[in-house]
């Protein structure tokens, strides 16, 4: 049998982080000072281990989010360095739902950014335990304090600093570490591989006892045994404050901040001390929850055990050249061992898995067996993105990952006829591998269309298909990817009848079809009376939700997908005959075809939320400019010498802003923009497409 890393020695993280805060240069300093890399790689010359893709090189840009690991203090640290551009938050939230822990990055320079907030927000909801480190204290305009007090007051958190920043900007040396009270300098000519923890200097003693003395009350507030200890005059040791700061991590009652410059070799090893004292090992999660795929009603666990029954996550696919498709997952418990046959939970089909491997971004390494708690790649497996594989005589499904819908679309084409065939499959492992992407034949027009969250995740696409699929292509100007939903209630009835052989299949449906509350998607619910319920068996009711779903698949204005509608069953029979679902199906999709018709159907258009930071002599041209695009000004906010302008603006006005931005404000001004909502088309929109 293999040997496996005690399980409470293991940490699955991800360091995650707005763009640019210093993600890949993090992740390439913990791959250096653990032995993993011999050199130190760098964004800007294109050298780092986990931005291995040509088009993440070329941009200086996380794409896809790698997972690579390492040993520190007998720890083994599986890492995924993820994404910071907005256009690919997906990669973020798939890495964090089989995280245990992260580490937040933040600029020392700009504090809580956009994407800060987004990723925070996304790690809130999956419960992930999570400790600080604001970065770059060596660059100009750095203030620790200030980014600490972004964290408390925009993310809502209870930042708790155990380090102190030794200087900033050009003076910045080294950290202090506030619960050994030492100031720790670092060698430049090991590359910061060797360092010295020594006396504090005498010019920081003030500052180093009065935040050691904030940080121990923020410390024994978290526990009451300690608190009562503290007020009797007596500080907890070492060991009983870090004891109680790893309790509240882990509670997600506080975050543990620390300090320094990846890019400077300063303050890294520290962090992975931080990682192996304060993050949560799987057995620190804790059992796993998710259901009985024959009885969805029935709660199942799972414990992070060797010996339970095998149950995974299948969080990422990836179409490698070298191994072909390979699906990462996260084994939450029991032990898997190449030849073993597991079930796909969610699709009741059985799989044989051939080969386990070990990543280290691109490059793999064959493992004899993988065990609860670690992170691997399985080539060959069918399963999809949240998809649960698990024990044959044991089945559960874990919670399925929900992404954002594509709000952008392009036409596309082949070069040549001949490529045609080969786009369509380079298409096919494109969509498989991303869930926000996806790609359809537009039926009126004949017209390949592919649509994404926005303008660079489609410019990625299109350099992928000819760079890795070996397919140029042509590409139409993007277009918005509009939706459709009702404004009026109506109650409308489908039927269908059709002779089949020597039996007549007859069904009667009744529905009221009513706009729904704005981003609750599709509800179906079910008002029939008793007597009707008692003879219509529960497959004819789902038949008929079925029905009824299948049909916001295209709207009757423009053919766009329907958002927001609210259906209730209010009558269905089958008119003396025996009750058949396709025959329901047929009756309720023709019953809400009816009720689109009549309800006073609207064109929806996808609203962004956009932020702007700008020098402030460019924020009356800036506020001028999104005023101009139909833009509504939510907010301004003063940061230093830069304003922050918040305001949500139709993305149909939005396209090529980059380039008019940095012309209104001399390239200067820098912004992020999300899908926040849909909302009613102007009259004019809804006019063009009457």
């Amino acid at each position: 049998m293999a040997r496996r890393v005690e399980i409470q020695r293991v940490r699955n993280i991800g360091i995650m982080a707005h763009i640019d805060a210093g993600k890949t240069t993090t992740t390439e300093r913990i791959l250096f000072y653990t032995g993993v890399a011999h050199r130190l790689g760098e964004v800007h010359e294109g050298t780092t281990i986990t931005d291995y893709m040509e088009q993440e090189r070329e941009r200086g840009i996380t794409i896809t989010s790698a997972a690579v690991s390492c040993t520190w203090r007998d720890h083994r640290i599986t890492i995924i360095d993820t994404p910071g551009h907005v256009d690919f938050t997906a990669e973020v939230q798939r890495s964090l739902r089989v995280l245990d822990g992260a580490i937040a990055l933040f600029s020392a320079v700009e504090g809580v950014e956009p994407q800060s907030e987004t990723v925070w927000h996304q790690a809130d909801q999956y419960r992930v335990p999570r400790i600080a480190f604001v970065n770059k204290m060596d660059r100009v305009g750095a203030d620790f304090h200030a980014a600490v007090e972004s964290i408390r007051t925009k993310l809502c958190a209870n930042p708790i600093p155990i380090q102190l920043p030794l200087g900033a900007e050009e003076t910045f040396a080294g950290v202090i570490d506030l619960l050994a009270m030492q100031a720790i300098t670092f060698d430049e000519a090991s590359l910061g591989a060797r360092y010295t923890a020594g006396e504090i200097p005498a010019e920081w003693q003030d500052a180093a006892h009065r935040a050691r003395a904030a940080m121990v009350e923020q410390i024994v507030e978290l526990d009451d045994q300690a608190m009562e200890q503290y007020l009797s005059g007596t500080e907890p040791s070492i060991e009983q404050l870090k004891a109680i700061l790893r309790q509240a991590t882990l509670a997600l009652r506080a975050v543990p901040v620390l300090c320094g410059s990846a890019y400077r070799n300063k303050g890294v090893q520290q962090l992975l001390d931080a990682v192996v004292e304060y993050l949560p090992s799987p057995l620190d999660i804790g059992a796993v929850g998710g259901y009985d795929p024959a009885n969805p009603e029935r709660m199942i666990e799972r414990q992070p055990l060797d010996d339970e029954p095998v149950a995974g996550l299948a969080f990422k696919v990836v179409s490698d050249r070298h191994a072909g498709r390979l699906v990462f997952v996260r084994l939450y418990s029991g032990m898997l061992e190449p030849g073993q046959t597991v079930l796909n939970a969610s699709t009741g089909k059985r799989e044989r898995v051939q080969k386990i491997l070990h990543m280290q971004a691109d490059r793999r390494e064959e493992i004899p067996a993988a065990f609860a708690g670690d992170i691997v790649a399985i080539p060959g497996l069918r399963a999809k993105t949240g998809e649960t594989i698990a024990d044959v005589k044991h089945p559960i499904v874990f919670e399925k990952i929900e992404f954002t819908e594509p709000v952008i679309m392009q036409a596309i084409e082949a070069k040549t006829s001949a490529d045609q065939e080969k786009l369509a499959a380079a298409l096919a492992a494109l969509a498989d591998e991303d869930p926000t992407f996806q790609y359809k034949t537009d039926p009126e027009s004949g017209q390949l269309i592919i649509s994404g969250v926005g303008e660079l995740h489609l410019d990625i696409i299109v350099d992928r298909l000819a760079r890795e699929f070996g397919v140029p292509v042509r590409v139409g100007k993007p277009q918005v990817a509009y939706r459709e939903t009702i404004t009026q209630s109506v109650v409308a009835s489908g039927r269908f009848e059709r002779l089949h052989g020597a039996n007549v299949f007859v069904a009667e449906v009744t529905l009221a079809v009513s706009p729904a509350e704005r981003g609750t998607g599709f509800v179906f619910s079910d008002a029939l009376p008793a007597g009707e319920r008692e003879f219509l068996p529960l497959q004819c009711i789902r038949a008929i939700e079925d029905g009824a779903r299948e049909t916001l698949v295209a709207g009757p204005i423009m053919g766009y997908p329907l958002i927001d509608i609210a259906v209730r069953l209010e009558h269905a029979s089958a008119a003396q005959t025996e009750p058949n679902e396709i025959a329901f199906r047929i009756a309720s999709a023709n019953a809400m075809r009816e009720a689109y018709r009549r309800a006073v159907p609207v064109l929806m258009e996808p609203i962004m939320a956009l932020e702007v930071t700008t020098p402030d002599e460019f924020v009356g041209d800036v506020i001028a400019d999104i005023n101009s695009r139909r833009g509504r000004i939510e907010h301004i906010e003063q940061r230093g010498i830069m304003s922050v302008i918040r305001a949500h603006v139709p993305l149909e006005a939005m396209f090529g802003y980059v380039t008019h931005l940095r012309s209104l404000t001399q390239g200067r001004a820098v912004y992020t923009m999300t899908f926040s909502h849909y909302e009613p088309a102007s009259l004019t929109l809804q006019n063009a497409y009457a």
